[in-house]
């Protein structure tokens, strides 16, 4: 099985050792995505702002690896408060339509750069 690495200048720059996205066969592996604006590399503020910009990140490199949020068949959200839980649910809607990903949610103590919300994602391209 061949692997290609996927990279957008659409959503932030790894900060790290990782790739934005790795493609494996039908399979997109979509890394953990924060609300960094792609263009300063800056945090954007507060909750809202983070996790529109989170799910923008994560549209522009399923984008860029050739499918879109609706190929996504598992997502996982981290915060560091689940009190933003609706939030991030209300969000959704804006981003993935029906049949939804399987989903896990899961509270953290802290997230990189101080990030309020991250989230990263499984994609299948068929």
């Amino acid at each position: 099985m061949t692997r290609s690495i996927i990279s957008t200048l659409h959503a932030p720059a790894a900060i790290g050792t990782y790739s934005q996205a790795v493609r494996a066969g039908d399979t997109v592996y979509l890394s953990g995505q924060i609300g960094l604006d792609p263009v300063s590399m800056q945090m954007v503020e507060g909750i809202d702002a983070q996790i529109v910009r989170v799910f923008d990140n994560l549209k522009a490199v399923a984008e860029a690896a050739g499918g879109s949020l609706n190929d996504v068949v598992k997502l996982n959200v981290y915060l560091t408060d689940l009190a933003h839980f609706a939030k991030v649910n209300e969000c959704m809607t804006r981003y993935f339509s029906a049949p939804f990903p399987a989903r896990a949610a899961v509270g953290v103590k802290e997230l990189p750069r101080a990030a309020l919300v991250e989230a990263d994602a499984v994609m299948v391209l068929a």
